[in-house]
């Protein structure tokens, strides 16, 4: 079996923080997207000092450190700004995890390796994986979720969605589509069957010198 780097994404609400738990209790290594976007933009890394030359000081706390909440009700009402968020924040993600997935490499070839990616699509990032997945939920579905978990009313809501590419354009983009559309105890099943998709096509795109076979992979739903 050879490594295979896996990049799972999918729209606010959908469910893909579950699904990437899931995995990783079936024994996939993953690499966190959101931790890494915090930690690069940290008190004292060129992240921060990045964020705080484009946007102005007013956005730092007391302490140093970047008041996410602040930034994040900008950027979601202003477009241009959270583009120019995004690339300060996007490269930098990428690079270390990058990093840490070839780290992992050296340690074991043997599991999936799942880079989790809020916005793997829209930071270009699917075209350096071997496999895209998406976690999809319709908008109905997203918004209800949302509203729920996060306590936003229902213009909030619908405003983070739209801030998002739609899904149906992730969808045209991603090689493997997880329908979460039902209730949050299907998500382990659904895992599971991810899961040993992914070891099956680790298996059949394996090469010689270790590496993967990216023309084994084909348009797949799991519902």
């Amino acid at each position: 079996m050879s490594l295979v780097i896996v990049g799972l994404t999918g729209g606010i609400a959908s469910g893909k923080s579950s699904m990437s738990t899931a995995l990783v209790q079936l024994g996939a290594f993953l690499v966190d997207a959101d931790v890494i976007a915090r930690e690069v933009v940290q008190p004292g890394t060129r992240g921060l000092r990045a964020v705080v030359e484009a946007f102005g000081e007013e956005y730092l706390q007391a302490d140093g450190q970047l008041n996410r909440e602040r930034l994040g009700q900008y950027i979601f009402q202003h477009k241009t700004a959270r583009l120019q968020l995004n690339g300060i924040v996007h490269p930098l993600v990428r690079e270390e995890m990058w990093r840490q997935a070839h780290h992992y490499v050296k340690q074991d070839a043997s599991r999936i390796a799942i880079l989790d990616v809020p916005l793997l699509i829209e930071g270009g990032t699917h075209r350096l994986v071997d496999v895209t997945v998406l976690v999809f939920a319709p908008q109905h579905a997203q918004l209800s979720r949302l509203m729920k978990r996060n306590g936003f009313d229902e213009e909030e809501a619908q405003r983070r969605i739209a801030a998002q590419l739609s899904m149906e354009e992730k969808r045209a983009q991603s090689d493997v589509i997880v329908d979460n559309s039902g209730n949050e105890s299907e998500v382990t099943r659904l895992a599971c069957e991810l899961y040993e998709y992914l070891k099956n096509l680790a298996r059949d795109g394996a090469r010689s010198d270790g590496t993967f076979d990216r023309s084994v992979v084909r348009p797949f739903v799991i519902q």
